[in-house]
This record gives structure tokens, sequence and C-alpha cells, in this order.
């Protein structure tokens, strides 16, 4: 494993029931890049997830530490990937 995650991170993942494949989906093979609006250290990573209705999960990533930090993840609730 070539990340780490927040405790923040963790504890979205643990509420919202994020299955480990679907974070490691977004964070190794996104559908979608993009930078964070805010943040030039941030990367945001993007993905289907089948099993949740095609429902689009963004990885937050920290790029510039060493292993990548998540620092959040989460299901958009209006983003559609073609």
């Amino acid at each position: 494993m070539d990340y780490t995650l927040t405790e923040h991170a963790r504890d979205a993942s643990e509420k919202c029931k994020f299955q480990v494949a679907w974070l490691e989906s977004a964070y190794y093979t996104p559908e979608a890049n993009e930078p964070d609006p805010i943040d030039p250290e941030l990367e945001q990573r993007l993905a289907r997830i089948p099993e949740r209705d095609d429902r689009v999960l963004r990885v937050v990533v920290n790029v510039t530490v060493e292993p990548n930090r998540i620092v959040t993840v989460f299901f958009e609730h209006r983003r559609v990937l073609s």
C-alpha cells in the first residue's frame, strides 16, 4: 500500500461503509483527475462505483508527501462521469 489515510478519511470510510476496493479503484485507476480548486498540494480522483448504482466516489489525495495521503473520501451527490 503506497498511501496513508488521515483520521478524517478513515472515519468517513467507516461511517459510509466504503469498501477498500472502491477507495483503491479511485486511487489507483481513477476515471478522472482534477486539481483541487483551493489547495495545489491536493488532487481529486474520481471513479464510478457499480455496486452503488454508478455513484461517483471522490478521493482527495495529498500528492506532495510520500507515501501519498488520502485526506478525505466521499460520494458525489450530483457528479456524473461519462
